[in-house]
């Protein structure tokens, strides 16, 4: 299969304009706030590190002193996915909490593919090696992008299978499931598995300020979670830089808003040292936003949803690895 080209891939590096290391200073006594996991209980960081961007730095040391550096300042949430740089992404996570027990300080989170049940135990199998532990707090079923993804999971020998043995193992806490292209496929996959008499822990999906005036996943789907109590995980605050590129808001005004959401983690990419100083400074001196602010700023940001331009997640297939890599759903081949 013909690899996809560089501009069919999501952005691969800090945007124009991001902070330097030594541009943003940390207070000496800054504390992470922490908010409970949806029904789970499990009390998680606001923020969580981002496991596609840590496949993005220079080197494996930078991306170790990338976690260490959010682990030491509070960051207790940790993100990736079975696919994520052909495994790379998960082979620096290991490596970083393979040093000084840390491990047992993160809650770790990965994500597979696989749509079969045998898919989705030897994609498993291979994250566990690559992150270096024999439990995974959470494993999630990724790009839930097509509506029939459902009955694929939840059918005779479909992923869910595989990942409720699991459980019963011992070898995975918490399961959910993620997606970035229309709320109505999410709707859809928590109908179907509430028909079938089952109960996800997570669902991660886009919220930001764009995403409220467009295929809106804070409208449509956040009520229904809550409800369930399901645990929110938000992603794509800033689209990977791509929303900053509207100009309709800056960067810690987009990280202010999704933390202003009823979510229980923020997950947000980080490949340089600037980029995630600035995630934890918004962090640190969090205040969500008053009415006031918020109706100011999606006022502001209302021109540049429009048509979903600045979320092309929602739009086109250049952040669906698994459309282009189908075989990632059927094997546990990168």
């Amino acid at each position: 299969m013909t690899p996809p080209k560089e501009s069919d891939l999501p952005p691969q590096g800090p945007m124009p304009g991001a902070p330097g290391e030594n541009d943003i200073q940390l207070p000496k006594a800054g504390k992470m706030p922490m908010r409970t996991l949806g029904r789970t209980g499990v009390q998680v960081s606001l923020i969580g590190i981002g496991g596609y961007h840590l496949g993005m730095p220079r080197d494996d040391a930078e991306a170790t002193r990338i976690v260490h550096f959010a682990m030491d300042h509070g960051v207790t949430f940790l993100d990736n996915c079975w696919d994520y740089h052909d495994g790379k992404s998960e082979e620096r996570m290991g490596r970083a909490l393979s040093d000084g027990g840390r491990r047992q300080k993160a809650f770790l989170m990965t994500k597979l593919d696989g749509r079969t049940a045998q898919a989705a135990t030897e994609q498993l199998e291979q994250s566990f090696k690559r992150l270096k532990t024999d439990v995974i707090d959470l494993v999630q079923i990724h790009e839930v992008i097509r509506l029939n993804d459902a009955e694929r999971v939840f059918s005779t020998g479909g992923a869910i299978e595989a990942l409720i043995a699991a459980k019963k193992e011992g070898k995975l806490r918490f399961i959910g499931f993620t997606g970035h292209k229309d709320p109505a496929i999410h709707l859809h996959m928590l109908e179907t598995a509430k028909q079938r008499g089952f109960a996800f822990d997570t669902v991660q999906m886009p919220i930001n300020v764009l995403d409220i005036h467009f295929k809106s996943f804070e409208k449509n789907v956040l009520p229904v979670l809550r409800e369930r109590g399901i645990g929110v995980l938000g992603m794509k605050p800033m689209g990977a830089g791509i929303i900053l590129e509207s100009g309709a808001a800056t960067a810690p005004e987009c990280l202010r808003y999704a933390m202003s959401a009823p979510t229980s983690v923020v997950i947000t990419g980080c490949e340089t040292m600037g980029v995630l100083k600035q995630a934890i400074a918004v962090a640190w001196a969090f205040k969500p936003l008053t009415d006031r602010e918020r109706e100011a700023l999606l006022a502001r940001t209302a021109a540049a949803a429009a048509n979903g331009r600045f979320e092309p997640f929602k739009t086109s297939e250049q952040f669906d690895g698994t459309s282009q890599h189908p075989r990632w759903l059927e094997t546990a081949q990168l």
